[in-house]
Parts: C-alpha cells; sequence; structure tokens
C-alpha cells in the first residue's frame, strides 16, 4: 500500500521518467530532455504530485489543463496571462494555475519545481 504521507525530496530515491507535456516545436534550445519524478498518483486521477524538470521552452496554453500548486526549485519561468501581463518566478518562489487559464508558458532558464496538480 503507497504511504498516506510522505517527504517531496528532488533527490531521493524516486525515478525520473519522461514526460511530455511540452510539445517538440516548443523548445527553446537543443535540450528537450524533460522529466518527471512521480511520488503521487491517487487511483482516481484525481491528483497528481511529484517534481517536474523542463529546459527552455515556451508554449501557448488556451486552456489550463488542471489546477496545479507549485514551488519553484531552480530555474526561471514567466507567465503572460490572457490580458498580458507577465509575471516571472524563480527558486522559493509558489505559484497557483486554476484550471481553464489562458497563458503564455516560457521556460527562460532550465526549470525545476515541486507539482500538486488536481483535476
Amino acid at each position: 500500500m503507497p504511504a498516506n504521507t510522505f517527504k517531496i525530496i528532488p533527490q531521493s530515491a524516486g525515478e525520473k521518467q519522461p514526460s511530455k507535456l511540452i510539445p517538440k516545436a516548443c523548445f527553446t534550445t537543443d535540450e528537450t530532455d524533460e522529466t518527471t519524478m512521480r511520488f503521487h498518483d491517487a487511483k482516481d486521477g484525481s491528483v497528481a504530485a511529484g517534481v517536474w524538470e523542463c529546459p527552455p521552452c515556451k508554449v501557448e496554453i488556451p486552456a489550463y489543463p488542471v489546477n496545479e500548486m507549485m514551488t519553484i526549485i531552480s530555474g526561471a519561468l514567466t507567465i503572460t496571462n490572457a490580458d498580458g501581463v507577465a509575471e516571472t518566478f524563480g527558486p522559493g518562489e509558489v505559484v497557483f494555475v486554476a484550471k481553464g487559464s489562458k497563458m503564455t508558458w516560457h521556460i527562460t532558464k532550465r526549470l525545476r519545481k515541486y507539482y500538486m496538480t488536481s483535476h
């Protein structure tokens, strides 16, 4: 049975798995090694938690697919909302994105983040 309480540590024994959230054409450098280290996936698919890492990219997102709370571990992320307002986030900052939000997601420096999503 999986643990109900656990510490999410990016250097822990979890195994990095390839992630394919970002379309290849959206990467802005030759690096495309996007990965996820999953720590929790609810049986019903309603909640997921882990560590995600991605090289620089820029993606137009017409409707964010989940509610997500993230804490930036390293790197830099600029989110530009539907009104054209941009905000940049870096290490130690916590970001919430509501499901359905329209935005541009621009990773300017390799991003590593803790995430928790819900549907």
